[in-house]
């Protein structure tokens, strides 16, 4: 049995985890904690694995302080930078096993988001041009989701690879309305009530278009995504940093 502890516990992902947990032949659940706990009660001794599902202003002084306590942690919290990613490397570095430690990092955990994602950096460079919309509930702290800008940076790295010029654009005035650039590719968010989690990639040629969409209509499409973190990380996961469940998957 994997002992999983949960960090986010009583949140909108954390219960849905808890439950998942739970509900698993081959995990169980060592401690749920949830804001203002003292996450130094999570120990090589009583969990396995960690799941972290908070909010992006403390998702990454809690994954320093598992890491400072030796445990292995899927971080499902979105939001973080280059710079966040470094700090957590050189966590690891410095923290009680630098050559065992292992963190996985997932802008989505929706195995159908994953795919999208996968497809878009696939046919990035068949399109002179690329666009991301993502769409999520009005609750949702962070614009754009940790997922859109994954899939950016994909698209655009593809272009590079490819050596492709630059996405056609003429605006000349814009109030904002053409989006966030994240590395030449304009990203989109919109917040709706009665959304949960979706995402559009478009392409476009002269006389054609690619639209590559993924729905995720509950939140218990990303416990199959969650679980498979949880079991890798206590398998045969790399050490280090992981970013994306398509490491994950055989693609």
């Amino acid at each position: 049995m994997i002992k999983v502890s949960v960090v986010g516990a009583k949140g909108r992902m954390g219960s849905h985890v808890v439950e998942a947990v739970n509900n698993a032949s081959d995990t169980q659940l060592a401690l749920a904690l949830d804001a203002g706990d003292d996450l130094t009660q999570i120990t090589p001794d009583n969990t396995d694995v960690v799941v972290e599902f908070t909010v992006p202003s403390v998702s990454l002084n809690n994954v320093l302080t598992l890491i400072g306590q030796g445990v292995d942690v899927v971080v499902g919290t979105t939001g973080w930078t280059d710079e966040k990613l470094a700090q957590v490397k050189e966590a690891i570095a410095q923290g009680p096993k630098p050559d065992a430690q292992k963190v996985f990092i997932a802008p989505n955990f929706a195995i159908s988001a994953v795919l999208a994602d996968y497809f878009a950096v696939k046919a990035a460079k068949y399109f002179e041009s690329a666009e991301v919309i993502e769409l999520h509930h009005p609750t949702k702290v962070d614009a754009p989701s940790g997922t859109a800008i994954h899939t950016a940076r994909g698209i655009a790295e593809a272009r590079k690879s490819a050596g492709m010029s630059p996405v056609p654009d003429a605006t000349e005035t814009d109030g904002g309305s053409r989006g966030q650039v994240i590395d030449g590719i304009h990203v989109h968010a919109v917040r709706l009530r009665g959304l949960n989690a979706h995402e559009e990639v478009l392409f476009g040629n002269a006389g054609e278009q690619l639209t590559i969409r993924a729905d995720s209509f509950d939140r218990t499409s990303f416990m199959p995504g969650v679980l498979l973190a949880v079991r890798k990380l206590a398998g045969d996961a790399p050490t280090g940093v992981t970013v994306g469940l398509d490491h994950f998957l055989d693609l």
